[in-house]
């Protein structure tokens, strides 16, 4: 489980094919503090290492993971949000985050309020529900919804987040990954049933 606080930026080093999935070659700050088998959230999706090298560790994506996130349009040299697992004895600075990314959205707006930015996203109804100051988490960032519609919704951004994370590399159009809020995920599947 993770809690939307991103913790560092790492680099794509290498993409690598390896039959339906891809293989990621990663460089962080903490290299030595991974082992293998650890839970990572990359971009908000839960990856587990797979191998350390000297200079950097490695994930694999299956298909499942590559159908419903943003990471086939990952690039060697791509910022990626990085969250490790949040400790039994952790405090929880964000929302319950399982890593377990539901969609993609499009950025459809950008907004520089001369201090903190706005972003508006669209994105595909079926796939899950916001509400107005509720939580989502968009590439792995634990934001509140400011405005919500059936398909869309904006955040606003604080400096520290806009400085610290990869929301300031995104142009209009790009796609990044979300994961609805867990509470609002079972709310609509009892209210569908």
């Amino acid at each position: 489980m993770f809690t939307g606080i991103i913790e560092t930026l790492a680099k794509v080093l290498e993409i690598k094919p390896e039959g339906s999935n891809k293989r990621f070659t990663l460089e962080i700050p903490f290299l030595a503090e991974l082992k293998v088998d650890q839970s990572i959230a990359h971009n908000g999706v839960c990856l587990t290492v797979e191998k350390l090298n000297q200079t950097s560790y490695e994930v694999v994506a299956i298909q499942e993971t590559l159908n419903r996130t943003n990471l086939n349009a990952w690039q060697r040299g791509n910022a990626v949000n990085i969250e490790r697992c949040m400790p039994a004895d952790g405090r929880f600075d964000g929302h319950i985050v399982q890593g377990h990314v539901d969609s993609v959205a499009r950025l459809s707006k950008l907004e520089n309020k001369n201090g903190s930015w706005d972003l508006h996203f669209t994105h595909n109804p079926k796939a899950g529900i916001t509400v107005e100051k509720g939580s989502i988490c968009i590439n792995g960032i634990s934001l509140t919804v400011v405005v919500s519609t059936q398909d869309s919704f904006s955040v606003s951004i604080i400096p520290y987040t806009w400085e610290h994370t990869n929301l300031k590399a995104l142009s209009v159009g790009d796609e990044v990954n979300i994961e609805f809020d867990i509470l609002g995920k079972y709310l609509q599947k009892m209210h569908q049933q």
